[in-house]
């Protein structure tokens, strides 16, 4: 996977997708890594995708949180999440759609195969990046083993390594709290 200056970082795709969509502020302790410019700078860092000097805006920040928040809504769709209205996840679907026209893809073509890059630089080049991570995924059909935690205060990204894809939780205690909460609320309607 390229850097923000077409340089290969050597990391798989589905590091930088599940990096890029875990840097939500949730009720388990993480913060919001996008809140502002100098968080996502820091993030962009952190991550190997700057250049060594701060390249984001607060607008780039907000923007980073938009294409995050629709990633995770399609994430959640791929979790099998029914509360998770069809309207959002046509709005999602939607943003992707806009962005990805923003942040074209170029094709590379060698001898050893074919792959998606962004040609773009700076905060473009990583939002490209991150679209060519989700277009490799499509692409070897693994798109929808990447998803969210169903467990509301927590959808926290991760690649469903289940034989038959029915992963719903990222970990064996969101699954337990999810339970917990649904067997509280059944006792509580009887």
């Amino acid at each position: 996977m390229p850097d923000i200056a077409g340089n290969p970082t050597g990391r798989a795709p589905v590091d930088l997708l599940l990096r890029f969509v875990n840097t939500r502020a949730d009720a388990g302790g993480r913060t919001e890594q996008f809140g502002d410019a100098a968080g996502f700078n820091a993030w962009l860092a952190q991550s190997g995708l700057e250049a060594g000097e701060p390249i984001a805006s607060a607008a780039d920040a907000a923007s980073a949180r938009e294409l995050r928040d629709a990633l995770v809504t399609v994430m959640l769709a791929h979790s099998g999440d029914e509360s998770l209205p069809a309207a959002a996840v046509d709005a999602a679907e939607q943003h992707l759609r806009r962005i990805a026209a923003r942040y074209p893809l170029v094709p590379v073509i060698t001898v050893d195969g074919a792959e998606l890059i962004s040609e773009q630089t700076g905060v473009p080049g990583v939002f490209g990046t991150v679209l060519a991570a989700v277009t490799e995924f499509a692409q070897r059909g693994d798109w929808g083993r990447v998803k969210a935690c169903r467990n509301p205060p927590c959808h926290f990204g991760f690649f469903d390594r289940t034989r038959n894809a029915s992963g719903a939780f990222c970990s064996s205690g969101c699954r337990s709290q999810a339970s917990m909460r649904a067997y509280r609320q059944r006792r509580k309607q009887s």
